[in-house]
């Protein structure tokens, strides 16, 4: 086979074009990471963690994963070349969802047991200061410049918007049970998913004000199962993917006109969606079917299913 066969070969078969690279997956009841290889398509192994391990993010230079372990209280920094981790660091009590400063020098983290936000430094581990916020803080979200940090509270269905500098708490008033953020590039619409209201709220980070509802609905689904949790959006901010939760489906949505354009089924209670680079493909994550969904983004059509740990939390790509 040439060049030219191959190039072919790989365009009309998209499950074939995989880059190089690993997706690490979360797993909250085997206290470990399943690493799925992009190319094989396939789990290569796992990586022992701290207990309950929820929330992951890559540090700056790309080198180390920082994942947070609610049931340590701590913080497990990996290295991805080894796969092994290199330190904890205290986290807080019951940490479950993080963001960093844009230097990554600071580490935001919801503290859900005490309803607070926790600020630790992250040369030392140590904790700079705790703010509260509503009750079950959960996803958390850092403004581009670093001067805005924004939570979740599921129990009082608001968006807090904390002033780095001042401490000061803004109250957002949201949909039912919010979870989790995407912030559109331009950084002028903030979106909140909200599980329980089977929406997405939109704000305005400037005048901290909802300006716009979007609503889901999916044929044959019931209302009370549409539970919108993660969600994650484009580079060009044109298009945003939200997990459905319960209705095992993600719904592809148009940034612009604020409507669904198509709705892919995965796996059960689809909790967490993640981009490669390239936006051609989209992992994911299934807390009750144990699974991870890959999804070709063009096609709008779920390629492979893949087994991973006990309730798997989230997935980030590495490539």
């Amino acid at each position: 086979m040439n060049l030219k066969q191959s190039i072919a070969l790989l365009a009309a078969c998209p499950a074939l074009a995989f880059a190089q690279g690993s997706v690490f997956v979360s797993s909250e009841k085997d206290h470990a990471l399943s690493v799925l290889d992009i190319a094989k398509q396939e789990i290569t192994g796992t990586v022992a963690t701290c207990k309950r391990p929820r929330h992951m993010q890559v540090l700056p230079g790309g080198k180390e994963m920082l994942v947070a372990c609610t049931e340590s209280n701590q913080a497990d920094i990996i290295d991805l070349a080894t796969k092994k981790s290199v330190r904890r660091i205290p986290f807080g009590e019951e940490p479950e969802a993080f963001d960093l400063s844009p230097d990554g020098k600071t580490a935001y983290i919801s503290l859900e047991d005490e309803g607070a936000l926790g600020i630790v430094d992250m040369a030392t581990g140590k904790t700079i200061k705790t703010i509260e916020v509503g009750k079950e803080p959960e996803g958390v979200k850092t403004s581009p410049d670093g001067k805005t940090v924004w939570v979740t509270s599921e129990v009082a269905n608001m968006v807090h918007s904390v002033d780095v500098a001042s401490g000061k708490v803004t109250n957002i008033k949201v949909g039912k049970r919010p979870r989790r953020f995407a912030l559109t590039p331009d950084g002028s619409q903030l979106w909140v998913t909200n599980e329980l209201d089977a929406s997405v709220s939109i704000i305005d980070p400037k005048t901290n004000k909802v300006t716009a509802t979007v609503k889901f609905e999916v044929p044959g689904a019931r209302a009370a199962d549409i539970t919108p949790v993660g969600i994650a959006m484009t580079k060009d901010g044109k298009r945003a993917f939200v997990a459905l939760g319960k209705a095992n489906h993600v719904a592809f949505v148009d940034v612009a006109t604020r409507k669904t354009e198509k709705l892919v089924l995965v796996g059960k209670r689809v909790w967490a969606v993640s981009l490669d680079k390239a936006e051609a493909r989209l992992y994911a994550v299934n807390g009750l079917s144990d699974d991870m969904t890959i999804v070709d983004v063009a096609a709008a059509k779920a390629l492979k299913t893949v087994k991973v740990g006990r309730v798997p939390y989230m997935a980030v790509v590495v490539e």
